[in-house]
């Protein structure tokens, strides 16, 4: 009879009407676009949400959404199932090196104060590895050159992925790209290691770094409008293109003058409608 179920629940599939429904649904929350392409990983990420909830299947989950009032305290735990969290520690490291030789020089000259605050902002964190490794790297810069100290905020719209990034905790092969003389001054590696190997980030770069939920929709973001460093990766190429302009636009009005923006090398198409110094590949600088 398990394996019956097990068959059962395998063959069952959302309806084409109950996925154009999610999809609209996440766009208009989240501004992330779902096209039919994607509708098999909607079912598979959302096949444990019915187990979790003790649905029989698609059809059940989409009454339950849609037509017994179960949206509000649904929402967090369907976009959690559907945004893809993509990340890695130095993932395309030509920014980290362009941030490490120009960006932090220019950004603390055009300051000309004594031990200026550095802010950066990882816009789309995920599990958080791309705000470490900006911390990592800052913190490498903070200890060599003793003349500016720095912050970092994550922010993501996956309260799921906000914990990993606040736990610090990350399986050790997902930290082989962070250099060894890093990994030793910035690694913990547990002192009884399981099966999988974790490791977890020093509390000295975890007080630097804080994650906050933020939808990138929203029309108002709550934070500083005088941010140095907006990293802005590998988002955008799941949005429409008015939403793509739009979220560009508020970003940007939170960076000082001066301020630089990073978006990821697969969206430097997005870049051509940016009405910013280009300085690099995918790197606007605010004028």
């Amino acid at each position: 009879m398990a394996a019956l179920a097990h068959r059962l629940d395998e063959d069952d599939h959302l309806t084409d009407a109950d996925f154009r429904r999610i999809s609209a649904l996440i766009s208009r929350q989240v501004g992330i676009k779902l096209p039919p392409t994607k509708r098999l990983m909607v079912e598979g990420r959302l096949r444990r949400r019915l187990r979790a909830l003790d649905l029989p299947g698609f059809s059940d989950y989409a009454d339950y959404l849609f037509r017994q009032d179960g949206l509000e305290s649904e929402i967090t735990f369907l976009i959690n199932a559907v945004t893809t969290n993509k990340t890695d520690f130095f993932r395309e490291p030509e920014h980290f090196e362009l941030m490490h030789k120009q960006l932090v020089a220019d950004l603390i000259e055009r300051r000309q104060e004594r031990m200026p605050l550095l802010k950066v902002w990882s816009a789309a964190s995920s599990t958080g590895a791309e705000a470490y490794t900006i911390a990592m790297v800052l913190a490498d810069m903070a200890a060599q050159r003793r003349d500016f100290r720095f912050a970092v905020l994550g922010t993501d719209i996956s309260t799921d992925v906000l914990e990993t990034g606040r736990r610090a905790i990350y399986p050790a092969e997902l930290v082989m790209p962070v250099p060894p003389g890093m990994q030793s001054r910035y690694l913990m590696h547990a002192r009884r290691p399981g099966a999988r190997p974790d490791i977890r980030i020093v509390p000295e770069l975890r007080r630097l770094v804080r994650f906050d939920q933020l939808n990138l929709m929203d029309t108002n973001y709550p934070y500083d409008r005088d941010v140095d460093i907006i990293f802005l990766r590998n988002v955008l190429i799941y949005f429409e293109k008015a939403d793509q302009a739009a979220v560009i636009s508020r970003l940007v009005g939170h960076l000082r003058p001066g301020g630089y923006l990073l978006l990821g090398h697969s969206e430097s198409m997005v870049g051509t409608s940016i009405t910013m110094r280009q300085v690099a590949p995918a790197v606007f600088q605010k004028t």
